[in-house]
């Protein structure tokens, strides 16, 4: 794998406990917020390593995006991005809307971790989030 800048990068994914079926609304959204992390390390980051984790639990799905790039500006983090990009903003956001968690460490040289924590109950169980349940009363109101 390539970063922007054409140097090569070293590329891993970790699977750890037993795969779970995910309402595919929410499997999704965090395919499209681990994409943007995975995006932003790749781009942005000029990482030699960017490692993908992902953990299924009996108390939570968790996906965790680390690259050992140049790391986020402490100014750039806490205003949730740089003006007229929506990046992290957007990754908070989706989290929220489904009911998990964001954390999102980066020290200037020591590179990047974006965690997005979902609860089991949440995760695994029927329960999907209210957005969810909004998108199925569309759809069914249209059948």
């Amino acid at each position: 794998m390539h970063t922007a800048s054409g140097d090569a990068t070293d590329f891993s994914v970790q699977v750890d406990g037993t795969p779970q079926n995910l309402h595919p609304m929410l499997r999704d959204e965090i395919y499209r917020i681990a994409g943007e992390a995975l995006r932003n390390a790749f781009h942005h980051a000029r990482a030699r390593r960017i490692e993908v984790e992902i953990e299924y639990d009996t108390r939570q799905v968790r996906t965790r995006v680390r690259d050992d790039g140049i790391g986020i500006d402490a100014t750039v983090l806490s205003q949730e991005g740089r003006p007229g990009h929506f990046g992290l903003r957007g990754m908070r956001e989706r989290s929220k809307g489904i009911g998990g968690q964001l954390d999102v460490w980066s020290e200037h040289g020591a590179g990047t971790e974006v965690e997005l924590t979902i609860p089991a109950s949440v995760a695994y169980g029927g329960h999907v989030g209210r957005r969810f349940r909004v998108f199925k009363s569309k759809a069914e109101k249209t059948s």
